[in-house]
């Protein structure tokens, strides 16, 4: 019975020499590793838009040169990660180029961030889609907790199923997200042009003690920092490399141009739409986000397409979380074969996948 039921939601078991058969083209392998960097479009300008809102109101303009200094160092830690990718093309990542040039204790400092990183990347990214689907639908609000490890057990599951099959599955939403942000980038950039443009309404700001009203250096740098939100993930696609269909190296570089050029387009165009649109996060204890402050104002907030954006976010910030999957049980994987995790992080299950990777940061993910 137990054995029906695990081949009915995982699949039939696959041979070893099925393997390259589930090997990533870059269209499939840009939603598979680069959904957790896209998806941070989602709450990066905001995070920024926070931080500079202790000084006021007024210093919201700064976001914008803020946005271009983070694009500019996202081009160049990238620019890093793709010679990695390059002359380390079994993968491993920050792991595997620590270990080889620094050491084992260099490498553990890389690897243990990273596997806290990637079970916060599930958590926090979940709790940010449901976030983003309840500001459009409010009888959803007093349920985000459980909507939250639905989400994560549904994610969970398609990843025991195999890297290709969930990668098909969540293709779709990630290039859905990336048109329904370049169509309200578009209409916003039309309409800033075209001089129609209708901020929108202002929520109330909480009040600022005024001993924090100057607008210190220190603050644009803790904006920075917070912006910097807009980097998570991209070390994916190098810690993945074995993913890809071969030539491996070349197809991931080329994989992680196409993600920069994007994740820079949308988090820039989000960015000064958001300071002309004068976007202000509410500060409340649930707030509205302020990209869905934004698609009111663009598309109106009866608009299909706000509700389309909304969704699209929704959906790719529960895919930002399938990042992790993809790395965790790799890293993992790696560390067990170094006899630093147990060693059942090394063995493939049915489906040619670390299930017990994936498993393990399903639950710490639901748990945290």
């Amino acid at each position: 019975m137990i054995a029906e039921l695990k081949r009915l939601l995982v699949g039939r078991p696959l041979t070893t020499e099925q393997l390259a058969h589930e090997r990533l083209s870059k269209r499939i392998a840009l939603a598979v590793f680069a959904s957790d960097a896209l998806s941070s479009v989602a709450y990066a300008t905001e995070a920024i838009l926070i931080a500079l809102l202790a000084a006021g109101t007024g210093a919201l303009n700064y976001a914008p040169p803020i946005a271009g200094g983070i694009a500019l160092l996202l081009i160049t830690v990238a620019f890093s990660y793709r010679q990695t990718i390059m002359a380390y093309p079994q993968g491993g990542g920050a792991y595997i180029v620590a270990r080889e040039n620094l050491g084992m204790i260099s490498s553990l400092v890389a690897a243990a961030p990273l596997l806290v990183s990637y079970v916060l990347t599930v958590a926090v990214s979940m709790s940010a889609a449901v976030a983003a689907i309840a500001s459009a639908v409010e009888a959803l609000e007093p349920y985000r907790v459980e909507l939250a490890i639905g989400l994560i057990g549904l994610v969970t599951l398609a990843n025991l199923r195999g890297i290709k099959e969930s990668g098909r599955l969540f293709a779709i939403p990630t290039y859905l997200f990336i048109a329904s942000m370049f169509v309200l980038i578009g209409v916003g950039l039309v309409k800033l042009i075209n001089g129609e443009i209708v901020p929108a309404p202002p929520p109330a700001v909480p009040n600022i003690p005024a001993e924090t009203q100057p607008l210190a250096f220190f603050l644009l740098l803790h904006a920075f920092a917070a912006g910097c939100t807009a980097l998570t993930g991209i070390e994916a696609i190098s810690d993945g490399v074995p993913a890809f269909r071969q030539p491996e190296s070349h197809n991931a570089a080329q994989t992680l141009v196409a993600m920069v050029i994007i994740l820079c387009t949308m988090f820039l165009g989000i960015t000064l739409l958001a300071d002309a649109y004068a976007i202000i996060p509410d500060g409340s204890a649930e707030p509205e986000t302020a990209n869905s402050q934004l698609a009111r104002a663009v598309f109106g907030g009866t608009s299909p397409l706000y509700y389309l954006l909304q969704i699209a976010t929704m959906l790719i910030l529960v895919l930002a979380s399938n990042t992790a999957y993809a790395d965790f049980p790799r890293l993992s994987y790696f560390l067990a074969s170094d006899r630093f995790l147990p060693r059942q992080f090394a063995q493939r299950g049915d489906r040619l996948v670390f299930s017990n990777g994936v498993v393990a940061l399903g639950v710490l993910s639901a748990l945290l």
